[in-house]
């Protein structure tokens, strides 16, 4: 689980490396797929990512405005005060967790449980999955995409070196 947060981190940041090389007008365009455009996207990882370990563990949660973060600055500040609250939490998962019950309210009122594991690799995959929309508009923009590569990137010990 903390390896593939760290990826996650690892790789988000290198995005925002990617962004510091492309117009403000591109990064804020509207774009086909995801939740609008590159800027938004990675906005938007960063909130989810948050309310998710904030709502399992029962602590409040609230649903930032893009638009109070329509810059790359803003949007790792809000990334920075965030990753105050998930990281810990996630360096300190433990197996004992994986099956830890969440029950959540849909907006119709029907109630939905899930496993705190479960949830916390949908957190995962979000991620991954709006990776893959940047790495398409980076292409359409004519710009190389962060490598999603995972291996090489030091996340283990045993990727250091081998036996």
């Amino acid at each position: 689980m903390q390896t593939f947060f760290r990826y996650n981190w690892m790789i988000r940041e290198q995005w925002y490396r990617w962004c510091e090389e492309v117009p403000q007008e591109e990064l804020l365009k509207e774009r086909v797929g995801g939740v609008g455009g590159i800027l938004n996207t990675l906005f938007h990882v960063v909130d989810v990512e948050w309310s998710w370990v904030q709502t399992i563990q029962g602590k409040p949660d609230f649903q930032e405005d893009f638009s109070r973060y329509d810059t790359l600055d803003k949007v790792r500040e809000l990334d920075a005060k965030f990753r105050v609250d998930v990281e810990p939490f996630v360096l300190s998962w433990h197996e004992g967790l994986e099956r830890k019950r969440f029950e959540g309210h849909l907006p119709d009122g029907r109630i939905v449980i899930y496993a705190w594991g479960e949830v916390m690799r949908h957190v995962i995959a979000h991620q991954i999955h709006h990776i893959g929309q940047l790495s398409i508009w980076s292409r359409e923009l004519g710009k190389p995409p962060v490598s999603a590569n995972v291996i090489g990137k030091g996340l283990i010990e045993s990727d250091r070196g081998v036996d």
